[in-house]
């Protein structure tokens, strides 16, 4: 499991201090792009010249609203992995390691060759 703290940042809220709903998909995609470089060492920088990893669906369940200034933790899970494509989700997103679940969501990408051309095999690393 990887985990990806997130402060709620001003940018994030809407003005009555609540999460913007499109902002948590931002932050989703701000963790799938630190566990690429973090865990697998392929920063986005290095993968968007030969390819890429576009979301080819997600699906999002909204429990709580997020607030300014909460501490949230996204724990991202590998939920399936093929030749061309794998599954995440992202099985809580919750305000601190003991917090309830706020907006936990589920992803599922595909890498395309450059320039987009269709799937593509993850390379062998």
């Amino acid at each position: 499991m990887y985990e990806f703290h997130q402060k709620v940042l001003f940018k994030h809220c809407d003005p009555a201090g609540i999460v913007f709903f499109p902002r948590y998909y931002e932050m989703v995609n701000d963790c799938v792009e630190a566990f690429f470089a973090d865990v697998l060492d392929w920063p986005f920088e290095a993968m968007h010249g030969a390819g890429a990893v576009p979301t080819r669906a997600i699906d999002t369940e909204f429990l709580a609203p997020s607030r300014h200034g909460d501490a949230l933790v996204l724990e991202m899970r590998i939920t399936a992995l093929g030749r061309t494509s794998g599954g995440y989700g992202i099985v809580r997103a919750a305000l601190g390691k003991q917090g309830s679940p706020t907006a936990p969501r589920w992803s599922m990408w595909m890498r395309q060759a450059a320039p987009m051309h269709g799937p593509h095999a993850w390379p062998r690393r």
